[in-house]
This record gives structure tokens, C-alpha cells and sequence, in this order.
């Protein structure tokens, strides 16, 4: 009697582990594989942490897909990178107005930036586009990489918009003392490094360099709570610090334009 009461048992508890992942695993899309219609028609609530996002769609390709097709006219300036670029928009509207869109999507770092950099920037054939990128990188949030391999992936949507005709701002990657999702890092040098770097290599693209990092940077490497509540993610004290640069880069960038010399 006992084996069999413990048999039942199994059961039932198997029952109510597959009845709870399968309200945990994403919906599949309405066709295996390639397909016209490849996005969920529902995402109310994902997030870059949301099943589907982390099984389907790496990079997200989806989250703009629509907006970018509902755009009536080519958009003048297009700002593109992870959480501090998405809470941007809505956080200092006025700066996106007349032409600017955000494309930021929170938790990504570089190489998602640059698998979706063709259809969220590319193809809405925008004067500028503002990159703005690294400190997921840093962070560790698609697991370990180098300055290499984010320096490879900062060049290749570069050489992406140049190619087709959009002038480059490259944002500094913001200060930052420490990750609340990370805490063992110690980030605030290789912001420094990055930085330096990305400032060098715009020069040498003839891309424009927005510097935040001096704007809003501690004597800690880090950002005021004022200004940054979490230590990351800037507030619209902060962002009003940033946008007088970031306007000032992009029409620095516009009379540039993408034909500025390349010095490779």
C-alpha cells in the first residue's frame, strides 16, 4: 500500500511540475521556423528576462519591429542602446521630438545592439544615429567578454552606418562605482578604459563623442543619487545634464555628416 501511495505521489507531483513550466515557457510563434509573422501578436509584460525573449528572440528583434514599420517618414535622428538610452524617452520628451526615436531596450550590451542594429537604425535611414553602450558589457550580462570583443562589435554598427550614409555620435558609457545586480564588480576603471577608447576611435572615424562621463562622474568613478537614484540609471536631473550634450553632438554630427573622412 505504501509503495502505491508513494507511486500516486510521484505522479501528482510530475503532473504539477510539467502543468507549471508549461505556464512558465513562452508561446511558441505561429510557425516553426522561418516565417512572415515571427513575433508573439502578445507581449504585454516581457521583458529582456521574459522566457520567450531569452529562447526566440537573443537580441529582441521583435520589440521595435512594429514601431519601426509604423513610422511614417524616416526619423532625423535615431538613439540606440540599452536601459539609460530607454528611459530616456521617457524621462526628457523634449529631446525626442522632431524626428528623434529611442531604440534602447533595457539589459542588452553590444553584440545584441549590433544584431539588431540593421533593422532598429539602418533601415529607418536616419541622419544620426547616438550609440550609446558598454555598461551591460562591463556588467557581464550576456557572460563574459573583452574590450576586444566590444571594441569589434562598437566598429562593425559604425562601419554600418557609415556605409549607409548616417553620421555616428558615440555616447561615453556613464560613470559607474558599482552594478546593484552585480556587486562584486569593480566597474569604474574599465568605464574609463572604454571610454578613452571610444573617444580615440570616433576621431578616427570622424564620428562625434558625447562625453556624459565627465558630466555627471564622481570623485568615486560613480554617479550622485541625485542625479542617479541606483547609482546607474540616470533620473530626469540627470538626463537634463545630458541632453544640452547630446544635442550638441548631434548637430556637431549633422554638419559632419557620414562623409567625413576615414582613418582606419
Amino acid at each position: 500500500m505504501r509503495s502505491a501511495w508513494a507511486a500516486l505521489a510521484l505522479i501528482a507531483t510530475q503532473a504539477l511540475a510539467t502543468a507549471t513550466l508549461a505556464q512558465t515557457q513562452p508561446t511558441m510563434p505561429p510557425a516553426v521556423g522561418m516565417t512572415e509573422k515571427p513575433c508573439p501578436t502578445q507581449t504585454q509584460g516581457f521583458n529582456y528576462a521574459h522566457p520567450y525573449v531569452r529562447q526566440y528572440d537573443w537580441a529582441w528583434l521583435c520589440r521595435y519591429a512594429e514601431a519601426d514599420k509604423q513610422l511614417a517618414q524616416a526619423p532625423r535622428v535615431v538613439f540606440i542602446g540599452d536601459s539609460i538610452t530607454e528611459g530616456w524617452v521617457g524621462l526628457a520628451p523634449s529631446l525626442f521630438v522632431s524626428g528623434a526615436v529611442g531604440r534602447g531596450i533595457s539589459g542588452q550590451t553590444s553584440p545584441q545592439i549590433l544584431l539588431r542594429f540593421y533593422q532598429d537604425v539602418v533601415r529607418l535611414r536616419p541622419k544620426v544615429v547616438h550609440i550609446m553602450i558598454g555598461t551591460n558589457d562591463i556588467a557581464g550580462n550576456t557572460g563574459p567578454s573583452s574590450p576586444e570583443m566590444y571594441a569589434n562589435h562598437v566598429a562593425a554598427m559604425v562601419d554600418l552606418a557609415r556605409a549607409n550614409g548616417i553620421a555616428v555620435v558615440l555616447g561615453s558609457v556613464l560613470p559607474a562605482a558599482k552594478f546593484p545586480w552585480n556587486a562584486r564588480l569593480n566597474p569604474a576603471p574599465q568605464v574609463i578604459a572604454l571610454n578613452t577608447w571610444l573617444r580615440d576611435f570616433a576621431k578616427a572615424r570622424g564620428a562625434v563623442y558625447a562625453d556624459y562621463h565627465k558630466a555627471l562622474a564622481n570623485p568615486q568613478g560613480g554617479i550622485n543619487p541625485d542625479l542617479a537614484p541606483d547609482g546607474i540609471h540616470p533620473n530626469a536631473k540627470g538626463y537634463a545634464i545630458m541632453e544640452p550634450i547630446a544635442r550638441a553632438a548631434i548637430a556637431e554630427a549633422e554638419k559632419l555628416g557620414s562623409a567625413a573622412p576615414v582613418r582606419r
